[in-house]
């Protein structure tokens, strides 16, 4: 590859965002519950943090529980809930010994008062500037997330401190539940399906997409650095063409 085309390619994505399915298909092609693989997905999501703290990513976010996923068996739900709530108590300090930033983003009032209060709690001990963040998205869904964008800028229009005129993408885009970070360069899916599943449906425009068949909890070291390798060798061009880029680059 010569030296110009490869100043034009994406090195280190800033942000990275995970669709972490597959965790039940492992679960059961091993006979086992489906919380089972939830909680071997544990592991995984272990891993993936290390991986991207070693090479520098900023902020990650991963997709545990999504606005749709209330629908699946009361008994699965349940016990995503308790396991959710451990893992809160359990990783928090490690967490806050790594330098890694916790928020949870999405619609919290459905949450049980006492998981509500772990979550605060979990954030506020591992709150701190220059930190590797670590996002994970509960009961969250890209609609949802437009949607209360929305009606926060309708209210400043019905409160008088804003115009509608004034309304651009950019302001729109600060008030997503993602609006302090930098969008994701790279969103992961694994579990061999091909779609975003009303994940991040605005931040993700312009995102590389990497799609494995890796089931979750197979999904480690190895398996992120080849998804950050296969993310480095991407040109990115923003609506550019190639020659554009590569102008840019050499300049």
């Amino acid at each position: 590859m010569d030296k110009t085309k490869q100043a034009a390619l994406s090195s280190v994505p800033r942000h990275v965002a995970i669709i972490m399915d597959g965790n039940n298909r492992w679960a059961k092609k091993r006979l086992l519950p489906g919380v089972a693989g939830h909680k071997a997905g544990v592991d995984a999501v272990r891993a993936v943090i290390e991986v991207c703290a070693e090479a520098k990513v900023e902020v990650l976010t991963l997709f545990a529980f999504s606005s749709e996923n209330w629908q699946r068996p009361a008994e699965e739900v349940g016990a995503l809930m308790e396991l959710f709530f451990t893992a809160l108590r359990r990783e928090t300090r490690r967490l806050n010994d790594n330098a890694i930033s916790l928020r949870i983003i999405g619609d919290r009032s459905r949450f049980h008062p006492e998981l509500q209060a772990a979550m605060r709690e979990a954030e506020e001990r591992t709150a701190g500037p220059g930190r590797f963040v670590l996002q994970i998205a509960a009961n969250y869904g890209g609609q949802w997330d437009i949607a209360q964008a929305a009606q926060h800028l309708a209210r400043e229009v019905q409160a008088g401190r804003l115009r509608p005129e004034e309304i651009t993408p950019e302001l729109l885009q600060t008030c997503l539940a993602t609006g302090d970070l930098p969008l994701p360069d790279l969103c992961i899916r694994t579990g061999g399906e091909h779609r975003v599943s009303n994940f991040l449906l605005w931040q993700l425009a312009y995102a590389e997409l990497y799609f494995s068949d890796l089931f979750w909890p197979d999904f480690k070291h190895d398996a992120m650095r080849t998804a950050l390798a296969d993310f480095a060798s991407r040109q990115r061009r923003f609506g550019k063409t190639s020659e554009q880029v590569e102008a840019g680059a050499r300049a």
